[in-house]
């Protein structure tokens, strides 16, 4: 799960992150087929990620995707088309050419999960954590519970809710960018019913 137009499989009593005006997304019709679909690729997934603090133009995401301007164009269109990122005013780049902008709606993180995302999710996390220098400097979680139905909603429902908290939170001009992945799954080579591997 991500603050900015990240799909997120949580509970969907979660409203739009309030703490950014940025959070308006462009009416589009209603087809959640076309926002699975729009929202079915680690790159698309990663080029939201990237247009969450600051417009960038498709030469700007190519750029930082390390990907041919092109093809990222393809996938800016789709998000686009599905209110996913709205086009910014067009501005002049840096040899006066005309540029156009794109901003993160966080329309996915009020999108419901469709079958197939939460691989997009792990996926996009994955290649975006092998971007990070020094992963033993970062702080990681591994935890190996044993709930029933009643504490496993609660820790749901506590995490669930300082998600929103902290995407409601306005971001920090100045602060530093960091992702968050969360995933709360059966363990199941710890059934007590649980066979050898198949």
């Amino acid at each position: 799960m991500t603050a900015d137009d990240e799909a997120t499989t949580l509970p969907s009593d979660r409203t739009a992150p309030r703490g950014d005006a940025r959070s308006t997304a462009p009416d589009v019709p209603h087809d959640p087929d076309a926002d699975a679909r729009a929202l079915a690729s680690t790159v698309r997934m990663r080029i939201l990620r990237l247009c969450l603090d600051e417009p960038l133009t498709n030469r700007e995401i190519a750029q930082r995707l390390g990907r041919n301007p092109a093809t990222v164009l393809h996938h800016v269109r789709t998000l686009v088309d599905r209110g996913f990122l709205v086009a910014e005013p067009v501005r002049r780049g840096a040899r006066g050419a005309r540029e156009v902008p794109y901003r993160a709606t966080r329309r996915s993180w009020r999108s419901p999960s469709r079958p197939g995302q939460v691989r997009v999710l792990v996926d996009a996390f994955l290649e975006e954590l092998a971007l990070v220098d020094d992963l033993d400097a970062q702080p990681v979680v591994r935890l190996g519970l044993r709930l029933d139905a009643d504490a496993h909603r609660e820790l749901l429902d506590r995490l669930t809710a300082l998600f929103q908290e902290y995407a409601d939170r306005a971001p920090d001009p100045d602060g530093t960018p960091y992702s968050l992945f969360f995933s709360l799954h059966e363990d199941v080579q710890r059934r007590r019913d649980a066979g050898p591997p198949a």
